[in-house]
């Protein structure tokens, strides 16, 4: 490597090794849709996302049927509603495991995932908003001497 003389070589030399930004492109199966997969909890979802009418069809039912509670539905809607995209895509998932809570944000996960395959300009806005990145909570396991994982068993002074 050649020999630097100035500070102004340095800054050259410092911006020409920087890497440069991943660039993200669409990816797309046979059939036109994004896939992505999405995890909450136990949950696990499998989301495909193609351009439509803006139906969500969850397990092979409307998802105001799979999730009744409003709260659920509005976590679920999130990632559409932030990226002004309601009504622009249909969106199929199935999710297996855990409770309705999980499985809700995990859809949510993997909605926000294909949506980042389908449109890459959409990535900065739902990563800002930490719809991409996987919640890392999961239920502590229970340990040997203890009632629950960290509840001891009750005292008993006779």
């Amino acid at each position: 490597m050649a020999e630097l003389q100035s500070l102004e070589e340095l800054g050259g030399a410092i911006e020409s090794a920087a890497p440069e930004a991943p660039v993200h492109v669409q990816k797309l199966d046979a059939h036109g849709r994004a896939y992505a997969t999405g995890k909450r909890k136990d949950a696990v979802a499998r989301v495909w996302i193609k351009p439509g009418t803006g139906k969500i069809t969850i397990n092979k039912k409307d998802f105001t049927a799979y999730f009744a509670r409003p709260v659920l539905q509005m976590i679920l809607r999130q990632p559409i509603v932030l990226t002004d995209r309601d009504g622009q895509y249909d969106i199929v998932a199935t999710v297996a495991g855990g409770g309705l809570s999980g499985q809700a944000g995990a859809v949510r996960h993997g909605i926000s995932k294909a949506l980042t395959y389908f449109e890459p300009e959409l990535r900065g806005l739902l990563k800002k908003e930490g719809f991409i990145t996987r919640d890392s909570r999961v239920v502590e396991r229970k340990k040997f001497g203890r009632a629950k994982a960290r509840r001891s068993f009750q005292f008993s002074k006779r």
